[in-house]
């Protein structure tokens, strides 16, 4: 299965991922009118200083932990990516708590959670942080 891999050495920490990753999600279709103003909220993360500087996201593990302890069920496999059903999550954040690499966070209303789905929900074919990464840092391959 493909999944998101991130290149730290070719980071240069500028958050356009983020950026293109909000977009994505916004279900709008200008960029300019999704993002002015607005406190974005993407589903991948920049993480780093002025030295070491990588992004953040779903590793869609083959065994996850945060699916097997959703105890509202709304975390589930299709297809090797890890989705969430927002109408069943409860918010009780237990896949925030046991996900090994701070790729689940909350939603920011706070009743849900939100996590990197690979922008299978969207019109762009690949994950939007891939095609938005101006450095080639963010790849989207089978490993």
């Amino acid at each position: 299965m493909k999944r998101v891999y991130v290149n730290e050495k070719w980071c240069l920490g500028c958050h356009l991922c983020e950026y293109n990753c909000a977009f994505a999600n916004s279900g709008e279709t200008d960029m300019a009118k999704a993002l002015q103003n607005v406190t974005i909220h993407p589903r991948i993360q920049v993480e780093g200083d002025n030295n070491v500087s990588f992004a953040v996201s779903c590793r869609h593990c083959d065994e996850p932990i945060c699916v097997k302890s959703c105890i509202a069920g709304a975390l589930s496999v299709q297809d090797g990516v890890i989705r969430c059903n927002q109408d069943k999550c409860v918010g009780c954040f237990t896949c925030v708590l046991v996900c090994p690499y701070g790729a689940v966070v909350p939603a920011p209303d706070g009743h849900v959670i939100r996590k990197c789905e690979l922008c299978t929900n969207n019109r762009f074919g690949e994950p939007a942080c891939v095609k938005g990464c101006p450095n080639g840092a963010i790849v989207f391959e089978e490993r």
